[in-house]
Order: C-alpha cells, then structure tokens, then sequence
C-alpha cells in the first residue's frame, strides 16, 4: 500500500505545529520547541525544514525570539504543497511520473486506475489547508484527558 514517508508525516506536523502559532500571533518558533513539542528529534527537524525553506513555506526570523515562521497564513498553504516540499511527487506507481520508465503504458489497463488514484489522492490533499488541519486539531484538543494536555 501507499505510504507516505516519515519525512511527509513529520514535516506535515511541524507545518501544523508552527500554524497553530501563527493563529495565536506569535511569530516564530525555535525547532527545539518544535522537537519537543512534537517528540521529533531536532537533528530529524533540521533536515525537514530545509526542503519546506527552499518552497517559500516556512522563513526564517532572526534575532531574540527568532525561529521559523510560516510565509503565508495557514488558509492558504495546501497540504499538497507541503507533501509536494518534503516528498517530492506523489503517485501511486513510477510510470505515472515518467513516461519511458514502462513500455507497455499505451495498452496497460492497470496504469488507468493508478493515474485515477493518483488524481483522486492529489486532489484530496489538495483540498485540505493548514487552517483546515488547526480546526482539526484544536478539536481533537479537546477530547484529550488533562493529564496528556502539556505532552
């Protein structure tokens, strides 16, 4: 089965981590904070932010308080583009990304219901944003017990 990497997962939880500030006003986040937050090693965060950089989602600030922040408010950065950062192209099989990897592409039934899934997975993530995943969370947040609440 499909399965997105540890690198999509994490990278999507420190997008989510630094929306969930950014609704709360505050500027930046040290990726220490992130990491400890989120039980995600630092050196494991350092890795994933660079990709999220180099596609103009996250910036960095400098100087007293300075950390990463997100380039544009959580409505409107898709998960799509934050998957897209970290993991590259998402599809269901490599002949959908590259033509000449499989000669038998013009008559292969299969090849049809995995560019349909692909299609239908792309458009789903690309539906959902930051802000979709913080009314989510913020949600989810409720039902926890008090004692995990600070975890």
């Amino acid at each position: 089965m499909f399965r997105i990497s540890t690198k999509g997962r994490y990278g999507t939880r420190l997008m989510l981590n630094l929306a969930l500030h950014y609704q709360k006003g505050l500027t930046a986040r040290s990726l220490k904070d992130v990491a400890e937050e989120e039980g995600i090693s630092i050196r494991y965060l350092e890795q994933i932010i660079i990709p999220l950089r180099v596609h103009h989602l996250v910036k960095s600030v400098r100087g007293a308080g300075g950390g990463y922040t997100l380039t544009r408010p959580p409505a409107s950065i898709k998960l799509s583009e934050v998957l897209q950062a970290v993991e590259g192209n998402c599809c269901l099989v490599e002949c959908l990304e590259d033509k000449n990897f499989c000669e038998r592409i013009p008559y292969c039934a299969t090849y049809e219901v995995w560019k349909e899934g692909t299609r239908i997975m792309k458009e789903y993530f690309d539906s959902i944003t930051l802000q979709d995943l913080v009314r989510i969370a913020e949600k989810k947040s409720k039902r926890k017990p008090r004692a995990q609440k600070n975890q």
